[in-house]
């Protein structure tokens, strides 16, 4: 009988924060600045330079920190990782080893649509720097270096072997994002390596407790990368076990293309990188009264507030992680919801019709004239039938970029909805006069003609008709017949 076998996973999630300066000289911290124009003698590490840490730095740590509801270390310390490779000019990146910033942390994370949560266990924060880049160019058969991202301010965040799928993975790296986001500590931008993960996959057996042993994936460059190689990765890890081998402890390459992990090199220990105290620094100490001043100034942050969406307004668990993941969409609901429209009608327009038109100009919220008041002076008339669903979509069209309000364009464009039963009436004559064989088959006990009837009514009054009013009457009309 084939073995069963169960996932265990660990993240290792790198974000950049976005500070003005680097994380050790006063060089600036952007993306996108002509190679090799943002360093200078302290981030390329030449000799004789002196780091000085950015005190910003430790702030934006902390308060991930209390986000993650982790111990925060007041004393702690810096401490040299030694590697040698060519975009680390130093030889050493400066990062912590044994006393991280900020300790013994979790994050719940939502894994059905009920509304339960299961607990992932985050191991530690500790700030370090990011190395450089290597620029693969064909043209001299070789790489070549740009410092510009040396020294750039990261956190590493290490979550606990809690994970026991990639769906898990998905929401823990989602709430990790989310969380960033919401304390404004780092744009997350995945395609400008704002935010990477390293991942740590290993199979058990089924009930044995025992973990085997853990193989890190590289070159992890999204979230959906993250699922599909975690999936990989299991998988090949029980195709070995159950052909009688042993899976190595190895760093291998994620290759999203061809969709296989790649072996690069065995793994490294700690006693690999022969950490010690970095002698330029000097320690960290924050006083509890600063620790509290950055813990009182968090926000709400995006667990709190999906479960509030769900217990406060009703949302489904799937609108509201859609509205939550979002920091200006959630924002924007929130002032929404202040007018008085239904929340459930706000979240279906908003993650509807207002999403596909942002996503088909790659535009945001801020880069519209939409305004929460004008969505829902729009949806409240949809909500009194004074214009009917398919008329609001055309009436958010036009609000969408420009000042016109719902009321303007509904005038404008002649949307309002006909309500009036005697002016209704003629058209549901006429139609049903023009349609015998659809007349006749309702009456013959196929109803669902009423639908095409009810269609032609609509075209005839322009799509103007109450639809509602309009199937009443087809079925009145037809019964005296």
């Amino acid at each position: 009988m084939a073995m069963d076998y169960e996932i265990v996973v660990g993240l290792e999630i790198h974000a950049e924060l976005n500070t003005d300066t680097k994380i050790f000289c006063g060089c600036k911290n952007v993306f996108g600045a002509e190679v090799n124009s943002c360093c200078c003698p302290i981030c390329t590490g030449m000799p004789g330079s002196l780091p000085s840490l950015n005190e910003k730095v430790v702030d934006y740590a902390i308060k991930m920190g209390h986000a993650l509801n982790c111990t925060i270390n007041n004393v702690c310390k810096q401490d040299r990782k030694n590697y040698f490779y060519p975009d680390l000019p130093k030889a050493y990146q400066i990062s912590q080893f044994d006393v991280p910033l900020c300790e013994h942390g979790y994050l719940d994370i939502m894994v059905d649509d009920q509304g339960n949560t299961k607990r992932i266990g985050v191991t530690r924060i500790h700030i370090e720097e990011d190395a450089g880049k290597l620029l693969h160019d064909d043209r001299f058969n070789g790489s070549l270096c740009d410092y510009n991202r040396c020294g750039v301010p990261l956190i590493e965040i290490v979550s606990e072997p809690d994970i026991r799928s990639s769906a898990e993975a998905k929401a823990y790296l989602d709430g990790i994002k989310a969380t960033l986001s919401y304390l404004d500590i780092s744009d997350c931008k995945m395609q400008e390596g704002s935010i990477r993960c390293d991942v740590n996959v290993s199979v058990m057996e089924k009930g044995s407790g025992k973990f085997g042993t853990r193989v890190e994936m590289k070159n992890v460059n999204s979230f959906s990368a993250a699922v599909r190689a975690i999936d990989y990765e299991a998988q090949r890890q029980m195709d070995v076990l159950r052909k009688g081998g042993t899976v190595d402890q190895e760093t291998r390459r994620w290759d999203d293309m061809k969709g296989v992990s790649i072996m690069m090199r065995s793994k490294e220990d700690a006693q690999d990188y022969r950490y010690f105290p970095d002698p330029d620094l000097l320690t960290i100490v924050v006083d509890e009264e600063h620790v509290k001043e950055l813990k009182d100034s968090l926000p709400e942050l995006p667990g709190h507030r999906m479960l509030r969406y769900m217990k406060e307004f009703g949302l489904p668990h799937f609108d509201a992680n859609l509205l939550v993941e979002n920091k200006e969409k959630a924002a924007f609901f929130d002032e929404a919801v202040q007018f008085g429209c239904q929340p459930k009608n706000i979240s279906n327009w908003m993650l509807g019709d207002v999403s596909r038109i942002l996503n088909e100009k790659n535009l945001t919220l801020a880069d519209t004239k939409l305004t929460p008041k004008k969505l829902c002076e729009m949806i409240a008339l949809i909500e009194k039938k004074e214009i009917s669903n398919n008329a609001g979509k055309t009436v958010l069209e036009e609000i969408i970029f420009s000042d016109k309000t719902a009321d303007q364009v509904v005038k404008e464009k002649g949307l309002a909805q006909i309500s009036d039963s005697s002016f209704l009436e003629g058209i549901v004559k006429s139609v049903l006069e023009a349609n015998p064989k659809a007349v006749a088959d309702y009456k013959g006990g196929k109803t669902n003609v009423a639908g095409f009837l009810v269609g032609q009514c609509m075209r005839a009054s322009k799509g103007q008709g109450n639809p509602a009013i309009l199937k009443e009457l087809v079925e009145k009309e037809i019964s005296k017949l």
